[in-house]
């Protein structure tokens, strides 16, 4: 049912090793391309929090508050709480940059109030898909470690197919929340000229990351429907 091993490597190592390569790379890029534009002041002189504030407003939506997080990077808006949430060098950020990433998840919010699809789509597969991210690995090892044991196995793929779904999910509410950014951006005034050009470059390494997560993803789950998929090899 299983396939055979060569010299104790298993080839199909070969699938995450690609897409840790491509989650690495990605990364790296969305790290070096914010650094190199974090120190381009905006015209405007606009903290992100100041630039989200505007763009809330600009879209009609007061019921959502802005706070400060820390870290590098981990802002995110939360649909439950209504609350649009700025990393560090985002919230006091005054540099290109971060007000792009500020209207980014301002494009989140907005999404929100407009019932974009794809947004709900991603919030009702998130219960299960956090389950399933959780629970997925620990029921495969255990089947393989219980003599192979078929139903937990299989059980711990369907769960990790649910976080692959929610991965796929995600690209076009990243890719559209980054559009509605780079547009507001450029209408509002809030930047000018080449400085929307640079906000497309920020959001375009951004948005490459989750294009990365969700290869990665993929190839995993295409690995263990390798190893698992019910094929007699002897």
């Amino acid at each position: 049912m299983y396939p055979h091993y060569y010299g104790y490597f298993d080839p199909t190592y070969i699938l995450v090793i690609i897409g840790a390569v491509l989650s690495l790379l990605a990364s790296a890029l969305v790290n070096s391309t914010f650094r190199k534009y974090s120190r381009v002041r905006s015209l405007s002189g606009m903290t992100g929090a100041q630039a989200a504030a505007k763009i809330l407003n600009r879209a009609g939506i007061y019921d959502v508050s802005i706070e400060h997080i820390n870290g590098n990077l981990t802002d995110h808006y939360d649909p439950r709480a209504k609350v649009l949430r700025l990393s560090d060098s985002v919230y006091g950020g005054t540099s290109v940059a971060s007000i792009g990433v500020a209207a980014h998840e301002c494009g989140h919010a907005i999404q929100h109030q407009n019932s974009y699809v794809p947004l709900k789509l991603r919030t009702a597969i998130f219960p299960v898909a956090n389950f399933g991210s959780k629970l997925a690995w620990p029921l495969i090892i255990i089947g393989v470690l219980l003599s192979r044991t078929p139903t937990l196995i299989y059980a711990g793929i369907i769960l990790f197919f649910f976080a692959v779904l929610f991965q796929i999910v995600t690209l076009p509410v990243e890719f559209n929340a980054s559009s509605r950014a780079v547009k507001i951006l450029d209408e509002s005034g809030i930047l000018y000229g080449d400085e929307v050009n640079i906000t497309k470059k920020v959001l375009g390494a951004a948005a490459l990351t989750y294009v990365a997560g969700a290869a990665a993803s993929i190839l995993q789950l295409l690995r263990l429907l390798y190893l698992f998929g019910g094929r007699n090899r002897d």
